[in-house]
């Protein structure tokens, strides 16, 4: 998708597999479909059959971040990442998309440490919306299970 030189192919290739993420989010089935371990893959999970992942975690990358993944508050307080005190993160779920924007839920790590092996992340109240053509690069994590708020 995105060798060619038409920049809107390009900037379209992250808001085409966001699209996939999200119906899978929002259905959370299995489709049979046995492919690569992309972020594009046809079901969440292990497997076709494993029904208990309802999340592709990602990470954003933006054109001028210099290699560093993009980061937000797990809070709506009025703060900015890299504050004394404010607790940020770089690992996101795909809540909404809407064109060429995304709406993405900001997550957290686990804090029982106990859980945090088979579920990593937990689902903050902090949201943000992104356009998708300052996003240049996406990293997909592993298929988890996130309890919605």
């Amino acid at each position: 998708m995105c060798n060619e030189n038409n920049k809107n192919n390009c900037s379209n290739c992250v808001a085409e597999i966001l699209t996939v993420i999200n119906i899978l989010q929002q259905n959370a089935s299995c489709c049979g479909d046995a492919c690569l371990d992309t972020c594009d893959r046809g079901f969440l999970g292990c497997s076709a059959t494993s029904l208990s992942c309802n999340t592709r975690p990602v990470m954003l990358y933006t054109c001028c971040g210099n290699g560093t993944p993009w980061a937000m508050p797990t809070t709506k307080e009025d703060v900015t990442c890299g504050s004394v005190g404010v607790t940020c993160s770089n690992v996101f779920r795909v809540e909404k998309l809407d064109d060429n924007c995304a709406t993405f839920r900001v997550l957290a790590p686990n804090p029982d440490t106990a859980e945090a092996a088979t579920i990593p992340y937990v689902a903050t109240n902090s949201f943000f919306t992104m356009n998708l053509d300052c996003v240049c690069a996406l990293r997909c994590l592993q298929d988890t299970f996130v309890e919605c708020l």
